[in-house]
């Protein structure tokens, strides 16, 4: 039988005309028969910080109050050989030129996630994709993002990617732990300090992952796998 893995996918500055110059995509993955106890270990984590198993980690939410539990499950992570995560950075996205690839934001954004996707999924396993809802408007590019995935590993019947589901992030633990990472990343590119609590988060990462979060990773790196993406460049 083939190895079955859960991909939980989330984004971080993702708007055409946000303040960031910054935007990336990140998704954590697990084999599925492990997704439920891996889950329930992040709720675990916590209820014993907040009493309540169901509160949304959110990058967001990162305070100076919060920071030992952020600190806990980021070293949950990085501890956890169950768990892998890939990112996809842009450093600038203001500097696109969408005129002249006859395409608007937001069919690029989602050929982001093709970037960020066709590195994990391969045709020797299967592969359930979970999509944090961005909007109520991308089902048809949704649909198109996983035929293309399909078509890329000839997986012409979806045997390989048989669903690509969107998903609110606060029902989801997993996917909550990749918005957490790719905050980090996003917040490293846009180089801010308006955050103390969000400057050490950072700091931790990186001294975890053994990178600075700006640059790409090998590509056949596992555990931590960053990808820095820019215009016309070939990875």
């Amino acid at each position: 039988m083939r190895n079955s893995y859960n991909v939980y996918c989330d984004e971080s500055c993702h708007l055409e005309n946000d303040e960031s110059n910054a935007m990336a995509l990140g998704a954590i993955w697990c084999e599925v028969e492990r997704a439920h106890d891996l889950a329930d270990q992040v709720k675990k984590i916590k209820r014993e910080y907040f009493g309540n198993p169901r509160i949304e980690i959110k990058w967001n939410s990162v305070s100076p109050s919060g920071l030992e539990f952020f600190h806990h499950i980021i070293d949950y992570f990085f501890s956890c050989k169950w768990l892998r995560y890939r990112g996809l950075l842009v450093p600038d996205k203001k500097s696109l030129d969408h005129h002249r690839y006859r395409q608007d934001h937001d069919t690029w954004y989602y050929k982001m996630y093709y970037q960020l996707l066709k590195e994990i999924i391969c045709q020797d396993a299967e592969f359930r994709i979970f999509l944090d809802i961005k909007d109520t408007r991308g089902a048809k590019k949704i649909a198109h993002l996983h035929d293309v995935l399909c078509c890329s590993i000839h997986d012409f019947e979806h045997a390989s990617v048989p669903t690509i589901q969107l998903v609110r992030s606060y029902e989801v633990a997993l996917l909550q732990l990749a918005d957490l990472i790719t905050g980090c990343i996003t917040y490293s590119a846009r180089e801010l300090c308006s955050s103390e609590a969000k400057m050490e988060l950072v700091e931790h990462v990186r001294r975890k992952a053994g990178i600075d979060l700006k640059h790409s990773t090998r590509r056949d790196s596992e555990k931590f796998n960053l990808f820095v993406w820019r215009p016309n460049f070939k990875r």
